[in-house]
């Protein structure tokens, strides 16, 4: 049945598919110890995927999402276009500076303002918000398809066809080396002593990978729009995203042959992969939750998804001071406290992946009680 114009059509699953995405980041983020983790709880390699690669994509795709239904709800009450790309740009601008204000956190020694990482997670996302609600505020769907076709395929023929300065004569030859790919050098050129500390050569959140992860927001910009067709049933709506994602889960998997799947470089094929992914996801939970009302499991999820920058920003936050800065005297010597937690609460009767992914699970729900309070009190943070 379709919503009649005039009213407001809520889709609880968009909170639950956002909730989902931010408890799975506490998760995989947070581990007891990083030596002794489950494969599906890792990071791939380098090429390929695990289920911890689609998070930082499906938040991106449902910033895509929710910026284009913001967008509409502001210029339905009467906001001229300026005052919306001012809005754009205002928000972008400040998930920028939280990114990097938790990377300096906590502000000393001075060396972390010194050495600060520019690119990151909360940065990207800025970014990627930015770009995305400017190019698409008054695009038709061809213009933000042909966008998409720009972004990928020009990605894809500059990491692969071009030659690689000081590397190799074409950048397909390099792809499986990650400080000799093109993005690494664009990454060392641009943020030299500014990048990723685990890598110093490259950076996962760099400046030319931060231009396909644009292409994952255009994406979920479409899919919002689809979404927004209320003169259509929402099982139609939900029929449509399902077939659509699957058709790109299969084209993103066919692209692999010659552009593998990858996170670092937040290659083409990732793109149109993990977007087909989430728009299967969505639909599905869409379909469980709004369609068929079974609503019991989401209240949970619903908390963590209403206030992801408190969850993300407070979490890492918690994470530098456990897991680095605060320290205890243990068996005679002096670790993090959260080693202490770890080795006396978990790994003292636990087997080592076990007792790691039960300090993760932990450390979610102790999140998830924090995000409780803040959503009985309404207190929602909005940037």
């Amino acid at each position: 049945m379709a919503t009649p114009k005039g009213t407001t059509e809520r889709l609880v699953s968009l909170d639950v598919f956002r909730g989902l995405t931010v408890a799975g980041m506490l998760l995989v983020n947070n581990p007891g110890t990083w030596g002794a983790i489950y494969p599906p709880l890792e990071h791939a390699t380098w090429n390929g995927w695990t289920p911890t690669d689609v998070i930082f994509p499906f938040f991106l795709f449902i910033v895509g999402i929710t910026t284009h239904l913001s967008l509409s709800a502001r210029r339905a009450r009467g906001d001229s276009d300026a005052v919306l790309r001012r809005q754009v740009l205002r928000r972008g601008a400040l998930i920028v500076l939280i990114g990097w204000g938790l990377s300096a956190f906590p502000y000393y020694p001075l060396t972390r303002l010194t050495e600060l990482r520019i690119p990151g997670v909360l940065p990207r996302i800025g970014v990627v918000y930015i770009i995305a609600g400017q190019l698409t505020l008054n695009a038709s769907v061809k213009q933000v398809v042909g966008m998409l076709v720009v972004l990928l395929y020009g990605y894809w023929f500059a990491m692969t066809l071009l030659p690689v300065p000081g590397g190799c004569d074409v950048g397909a030859l390099c792809l499986n080396d990650a400080p000799r790919t093109l993005a690494a050098w664009f990454d060392r050129a641009l943020l030299d002593g500014h990048l990723w500390k685990s890598s110093k050569t490259w950076d996962p959140e760099g400046p030319l990978s931060t231009i396909p992860a644009i292409g994952t927001a255009l994406m979920g910009v479409l899919c919002g729009r689809w979404i927004a067709l209320k003169e259509r049933p929402l099982t139609e709506r939900l029929n449509g995203m399902f077939a659509v994602g699957a058709l790109l889960m299969m084209a993103g998997l066919m692209w692999h042959w010659s552009f593998p799947i990858n996170k670092s470089l937040w290659t083409s094929s990732y793109v149109i992969f993990t977007a087909g992914m989430a728009a299967v996801s969505i639909a599905t939970i869409s379909w469980i939750v709004d369609v068929q009302g079974v609503t019991w499991w989401t209240r949970p999820l619903v908390i963590y998804g209403v206030n992801p920058i408190v969850a993300f920003v407070g979490s890492g936050a918690m994470a530098r001071i456990i897991y680095s800065l605060w320290k205890v005297q243990y068996d005679g010597k002096e670790i993090s406290v959260q080693a202490a937690v770890y080795k006396s609460v978990f790994s003292s009767w636990l087997e080592p992946q076990n007792a790691s992914l039960a300090f993760a699970i932990c450390f979610v729900l102790f999140w998830y009680a924090v995000l409780a309070v803040l959503y009985r009190r309404n207190w929602i943070l909005k940037v």
